[in-house]
């Protein structure tokens, strides 16, 4: 299904709505003060509140959404505001035991302490015993690193009809992959680390929802706990949505290329990516994302095979995160997700796909 984006009139949002002599690029405000002389009501007044930069952001990525849109200093940040303004001592939250790691340490060793109780089930089996008596489900489709899948809408759906609300982890197939809220799912938080700013220069992160009383809770939080953005970080992820369309095209159908042929390569044990159609995945990506992302994963033979391919390959940089410009890779299990000790996640970057290849396929030749 293809997302009811106009990405062209998102690039001039702020055009069509300029002055004559107005500056075309976004200008960067960096003050913490401004001139409010009189009454304070309707004016920028702090910085921890007001930046004309973070709201023209804010305006684009709630254009990319369809929804209301706020922006943090992290993925995580956006993931702890999502929580923290949904969740109160005595309630339950389910998460996924086999999505991104931090989400669990953030609930484990802060929420857990607060009277919430949490539980984990990995994606396959997450809808497995129902959804009575969570007051917030937090899904991540596909997971991370694993690149399950889990039907959005029958969880949106099912999850409601228990009285709970439902978040999603969007991070890794971005607004043009996949669009969560369309299908029935409450929040949507993002790592705009990664493809959305593109280019592995700025932490940030957003979150989104049609709900205005969980928009009201979540900017409250925001102001409050002080976790906002920097406005030259919010000037540069602005810079990379411009791009994003472009990048990620580039992404996605060089990722499906890199898959086919890693399957065919006698070093590769494994690969999982959702556009290949023997992948698990693949039935339920194509019914409910736009692309199949950037991300994939091989094993190859055993840990020192893997370190060697990573860090022999001159395309592939060796380093944690994904969704930039540069292609990445790097086995998991070294930050203790329970993968095979051989398995690499692989970013793929925006490098001319043949070049990038012949890269790659010498080092695995020469493993």
């Amino acid at each position: 299904m293809k997302p009811p984006l106009k990405l062209g009139e998102m690039l001039h949002l702020r055009g069509n709505a300029l002055t004559k002599g107005d500056p075309v690029a976004l200008p960067l405000t960096q003050s913490s003060m401004f001139h409010l002389p009189g009454a304070p009501d309707g004016h920028a007044a702090y910085g921890r509140v007001d930046n004309p930069t973070w709201l023209h952001l804010e305006h684009v990525l709630s254009h990319l959404e369809n929804a209301p849109c706020l922006t943090f200093p992290s993925g995580m940040a956006a993931i702890s505001a999502a929580l923290f303004a949904t969740v109160k001592a005595g309630s339950r939250i389910l998460i996924p035991s086999d999505g991104y790691y931090v989400t669990r340490l953030l609930a484990d060793r802060f929420l857990s302490n607060l009277w919430v109780a949490v539980e984990e089930r990995p994606t396959l089996a997450f809808a497995d015993g129902g959804f009575d008596g969570f007051d917030v489900v937090f899904v991540e489709s596909p997971s991370n690193p694993g690149l399950e899948t889990i039907d959005l809408a029958s969880v949106a759906r099912d999850v409601r009809a228990a009285g709970g609300i439902t978040i999603a982890d969007n991070t890794t197939l971005t607004p043009l992959g996949q669009r969560p809220l369309d299908l029935g799912i409450d929040i949507v938080v993002s790592s705009d680390t990664k493809a959305m700013g593109g280019h592995s220069d700025l932490l940030m992160g957003h979150v989104a929802s049609r709900s205005a009383p969980i928009m009201e809770r979540i900017e409250e939080w925001r102001r409050v706990s002080g976790a906002i953005p920097g406005p030259h970080e919010a000037w540069l992820l602005h810079r990379g949505l411009e791009t994003l369309d472009v990048r990620f095209d580039r992404m996605c159908t060089s990722a499906q290329v890199l898959a086919e042929r890693f399957m065919a390569h006698k070093a590769v044990q494994q690969v999982r990516y959702p556009g290949l159609p023997d992948d698990p995945s693949h039935p339920l990506a194509q019914a409910q994302t736009a692309r199949f992302g950037f991300l994939l994963s091989i094993t190859l033979k055993d840990e020192a095979k893997a370190e060697q391919f990573i860090n022999a390959c001159p395309l592939l940089r060796p380093a944690t995160s994904f969704g930039g410009v540069h292609s990445s890779a790097e086995r998991r299990a070294r930050w203790g997700d329970d993968v095979d000790p051989a398995f690499i996640r692989l970013s793929v970057g925006c490098e001319p796909v043949e070049e990038l290849w012949q890269a790659i396929e010498a080092s695995l030749n020469a493993l």
